[in-house]
């Protein structure tokens, strides 16, 4: 049977500029334009169905064409859609402008509608039941702050394990009043840094600070540099994968989550769990969509070739 997975958090459109050449700041820049489904919960929530697990997500959503796309993805991707629709209102969405090389300029998240999603949601027995029945709980922080710590407390109240996603530094702070009750949490060093207060010389430093403010375990990326990850008293660094050609940094960091999350609910150890994450966002940036549609636990397992083990620090 199919280990189960709860998804709480963003669910939206995302749309990408991509400049064709050398960006021009203050200038308009010849380029393309995309738009998919996307959200940090809900790319890792995809990744994970096609990990091979039982995948539930709810989040708010509008009744708009939009979340009707939003909805067409889930399906596709084998993710049970259990969304809040809100009929008078628009889908969130996230507009991003991309440089030629893939990284982003800068983007726009538009993401009022997640205030809808109050605790008192959290009190409806279908979002009861879903919490009971699923193994383990993942939430991002586009939701509000007192209905992410309400998500913690009834996840720790049944004794389920909890993860989470810090989407941006100004999203990452939300995450404080709960974050003794987070089992695992990803996010990059401004987000680290935004919860701490502090950016250290020494990488290998991180797990100290984040654990100084309550938090068991996670991962912190550094881009292409080593990130580092930490959970039961264990810390290792791992260098992401050198790959030539990358399409679009969108999404890499969900798709780690995913890959991450399936490692540890198999039991592995975590360097090795954090190998499967690097390996899951590496086929992520090699795609031109935030979540791979060719991703799968064979595909990982091929690419694992590609990423170095982890070192263990401690």
């Amino acid at each position: 049977m199919k280990q189960k997975i709860l998804v709480l958090g963003g669910a939206h459109i995302d749309r990408r500029g991509r400049i064709s050449g050398g960006t021009v700041a203050g200038a308009s820049n010849p380029g393309s334009w995309f738009e998919e489904p996307g959200g940090g919960g809900f790319n890792a929530a995809r990744n994970l169905a096609r990990l091979g697990f039982d995948v539930t997500m709810i989040s708010p959503r509008g009744g708009d064409p939009v979340g009707e796309m939003v909805s067409e993805a889930a399906d596709f991707a084998g993710v049970h859609d259990r969304p809040f629709v809100f009929l008078d209102r628009k889908t969130p969405s996230y507009t991003a402008i991309i440089e030629n090389d893939g990284n982003l300029v800068i983007a726009l998240a538009d993401m009022d509608l997640y205030r809808m999603f109050m605790p008192r949601r959290l009190s409806i027995r279908a979002v009861r039941d879903a919490f009971a029945a699923t193994d383990f709980i993942l939430f991002d922080a586009n939701l509000p702050a007192d209905t992410l710590a309400s998500i913690v407390e009834r996840a720790k109240a049944l004794g389920k394990p909890v993860g989470a996603i810090a989407i941006s530094p100004a999203k990452a702070i939300k995450l404080k009043p709960c974050i003794q009750g987070i089992d695992y949490l990803f996010l990059n060093e401004a987000e680290a840094a935004a919860l701490t207060g502090e950016r250290p010389n020494d990488p290998a430093h991180w797990p100290s600070l984040l654990g100084d403010i309550g938090l068991r375990g996670g991962v912190v990326t550094r881009g292409q540099r080593e990130l580092i990850a930490f959970a039961d008293r264990r810390v290792v660094a791992l260098q992401p994968a050198n790959l030539e050609g990358v399409a679009d940094v969108t999404g890499a960091g969900d798709s780690l989550a995913a890959g991450v999350i399936s490692g540890l609910m198999r039991g592995i150890p975590l360097a090795d769990a954090v190998r499967e994450g690097a390996a899951a966002a590496a086929l992520t940036v090699q795609s031109p969509h935030a979540v791979n549609e060719n991703l799968s636990p064979e595909l990982v397992r091929e690419t694992l070739s590609l990423v170095p083990p982890a070192r263990i620090l401690h």
